[in-house]
């Protein structure tokens, strides 16, 4: 069973930084892809950067701007978020792709807000 908790979310004006975190527990292996998506208001679930052990792939919008990072050994996935606007604001969601069993698992999720 793995289970995942972000942390870090919350206000900050535009043009300012927040580093989002994941903590997760259970059997997660260097091999299974872990990464960060959002959800705005009335939209769907999107893809903003996921790590697959390689070099990472990043959504367009946020490219430049968003760094993931992952320690294996410490079971985390980090966010950090630099230059922030408004279109931003979403709901954060960690999320860790097992191969072993192939299957999905999210956190909870973490407001993020960017506005004055």
């Amino acid at each position: 069973q793995v289970q995942l908790v972000e942390s870090g979310g919350g206000l900050v004006q535009p043009g300012g930084s927040l580093r989002l975190s994941c903590l997760t527990s259970g059997s997660i292996t260097s091999i299974d892809t872990m990464g960060w998506y959002r959800q705005k208001p009335g939209k769907q679930r999107e893809m903003v950067a996921i790590d697959r052990g390689g070099p990472a792939d990043y959504a367009a919008s946020v490219e430049g701007r968003f760094t993931i990072s992952r320690d294996n050994l410490k079971k985390t996935i980090s966010l950090q978020m630099s230059r922030l606007r408004p279109e931003d604001t979403a709901v954060y969601f960690c999320h860790v792709h097992k191969w072993l069993n192939d299957y999905d698992y999210w956190g909870q999720g973490t407001q993020v807000t960017v506005s004055y």
